[in-house]
């Protein structure tokens, strides 16, 4: 009976979505406007804000100098791995829900709703953190009068919210959900004027910085560093490769945005080739905008004396610019504004896929008839998305951001990995019983090129090696040089044992057949990439203090609540295996008859 009642939990928490390829035209509930310069252009406004206007500043100052250029590559290579997995699996799964959906595909239920739930957090917080930093980015240029008026008259004198309400991004994050609510095409089209707008400020600002700029604010020595100032070492790297990597986790957060576009997949025309191909040249685009200012930053003005809250007004006011700051606050204001568009796009898409799941209460999936998007998940997600950035500080927003982002993408390269050694080939390949050997099986000795149940097992279990060993290598790294004597060298040679054993895994994957697909897109270099990506994403994610964990753990549980009372009652896909369950069970009895 107890392993009849875990079978059943297992079935339930197991159980995949399935869904009708083709749907009538004219019966889609989502209406399909969406091209590929919609989507490029939301995938570059959602990713190219705080990052270009703020972020540059922060991490030149004081954690990598203006080897921030390479901390922004570093990053931009470890989101690449990410990005060209989700454009695969775009392609596969043309369905609004991103991450969610492709992982309720392959993986099943609980891990989607733990995937969702993720992503709705880190949605909500990242779009409360960019709307707090643009009233701090306007509050700071104007001489700071809301924080001095608040603090005053309505201080908030408790250690876990902010020092004072910020009516001013409340108000802003509600704005941007009544322009998402209004309409797809509608917020499409402000989106893409406030992009262009926002590229036109850093063609300007790149323009005039390689003008400006001077090599040697590149190669500053440390004597010429002033004395009480922490520069480091000097020159173009002052706190070595530490500083890089250290700056590149800080970076990552600048990408976090291009994921949106693959919520969109009910609303784009042509989703299979048209969101792969905007996820990469967004990427491409937002890499090359990041590079192209951090170098004009820190070739303008000496990396020490940025300013980290608005580098780039501040060093065009040194330079006695005051036409081209004016110009470029408007910009970053339009940029932010246009980020805090693209974050909060996809959150009420989340929600719509999954309560038309039915994981989540079913009014979130009310679609409007005139403007054909969902307004009541919009409006839900404006209105919670404005309370906690007018309760929390920047900081605080900032440490839940990457922890939500970093742990889809982990599931999304996995999930790859499951998909491209599924068996897919309806040909019987069992072995003659003689030559069935441990050897054929696990390093597929006999070299077949076509996929069987034993080399998807086999698969399966690799890639759950992978992925552990992975997990523990990081633990170690991250905090092998805080330990001394003998526990260091326990840690050096678990490190050790950890790297054969994915070097390993990794070796008997490659030698493995993969499912014969005709994709529009396709992960290269399959399973290195999804491996490699899924290391980087671990490694980003031990980086992460205890507080941020234990935040992120506390929004799980009441995501996990919700799911235990309320979605696995009314999940659409336990509907559907309970009517076949009766049909079944209706049929055994009348043959019984």
């Amino acid at each position: 009976m107890r392993n009849m009642s875990f079978h059943m939990l297992y079935q339930t928490l197991c159980r995949k979505k399935t869904f009708s390829e083709e749907v009538e035209p004219g019966k889609e509930k989502l209406k399909r406007v969406l091209n590929i310069f919609d989507l490029t252009a939301l995938g570059i406004g959602s990713t190219l804000g705080c990052g270009v206007y703020v972020l540059a500043g922060t991490v030149a100052k004081s954690i990598a100098g203006p080897a921030v250029v390479l901390s922004f590559i570093v990053a931009a290579i470890v989101s690449s791995f990410s990005g060209v997995c989700y454009a695969e699996f775009a392609g596969r799964v043309p369905k609004a829900g991103s991450a969610y959906i492709y992982s309720y595909v392959t993986v099943g239920e609980f891990i989607a709703f733990f995937i969702g739930w993720t992503l709705f957090i880190e949605h909500t917080i990242g779009t409360a953190s960019v709307a707090k930093a643009m009233t701090n980015y306007l509050d700071a240029l104007l001489g700071g009068p809301q924080k001095r008026y608040f603090k005053r008259h309505l201080a908030m004198h408790v250690d876990f919210l902010g020092e004072y309400p910020d009516f001013a991004s409340f108000f802003f994050v509600i704005f941007i959900a009544l322009i998402v609510a209004w309409g797809v095409k509608k917020s499409s089209t402000l989106n893409k004027a406030f992009t262009l707008l926002n590229l036109l400020t850093l063609c300007t600002v790149v323009a005039s910085g390689f003008f400006l700029g001077k090599l040697l604010n590149w190669f500053i020595p440390k004597s010429e560093i002033p004395p009480g100032v922490d520069g480091g070492n000097g020159g173009f790297s002052p706190f070595g490769w530490n500083g890089i990597i250290a700056g590149a986790a800080r970076c990552f957060y600048g990408f976090i945005g291009f994921d949106s576009i693959a919520t969109t997949g009910e609303e784009t025309k042509d989703p299979k080739r048209t969101i792969p191909l905007a996820i990469i040249l967004s990427l491409f685009f937002v890499t090359l905008a990041y590079s192209s200012v951090a170098s004009v930053l820190t070739l303008m003005w000496p990396y020490y004396d940025q300013d980290p809250d608005a580098p780039l007004p501040v060093i065009y006011e040194n330079m006695g610019m005051p036409i081209i700051k004016y110009m470029v606050t408007c910009g970053a204001v339009f940029a932010l504004m246009t980020t805090l568009l693209g974050c909060l796009f996809p959150i009420p898409r989340i929600l719509y896929a999954m309560s038309s799941d039915g994981l989540l209460f079913k009014c979130l999936s009310t679609v409007n008839e005139k403007t054909k998007t969902p307004v009541l998940a919009t409006v839900f997600c404006g209105i919670g998305t404005g309370l906690l950035s007018s309760m929390f500080n920047l900081e605080q927003l900032v440490e839940m951001t990457s922890i939500g982002t970093l742990m889809s993408y982990l599931m999304v390269c996995v999930c790859i990995l499951i998909l491209r050694y599924k068996n897919n080939n309806t040909v019987n390949q069992d072995l003659d019983n003689s030559e069935v050997h441990i050897i054929y099986k696990w390093w597929n000795a006999s070299n077949t090129g076509l996929t069987s149940t034993d080399s998807q097992y086999v698969s399966r279990v690799l890639i759950l090696t992978y992925t552990f060993a992975a997990f523990v290598f990081c633990i170690c790294m991250t905090n092998v040089g805080y330990c001394e004597g003998p526990l260091q060298l326990s840690l050096t040679i678990v490190i050790g044992i950890s790297v054969a054993i994915m070097s390993i895994s990794l070796l008997m994957l490659c030698k493995l057949p993969q499912a014969i697909e005709n994709l529009t897109f396709r992960v290269p270099l399959v399973p290195l990439v999804p491996c490699l990506s899924i290391l980087l994403n671990l490694y980003l994610m031990m980086e992460l203090n205890i507080k941020t964990w234990m935040r992120f753990g506390l929004g799980i549980v009441v995501g996990l609540l919700i799911y235990a009372f309320y979605g696995v009652h009314n999940s659409l896909e336990g509907s559907k295996q309970r009517a076949n369950k009766d049909k079944e069970h209706n049929q055994e009895m009348k043959i019984s008859n």
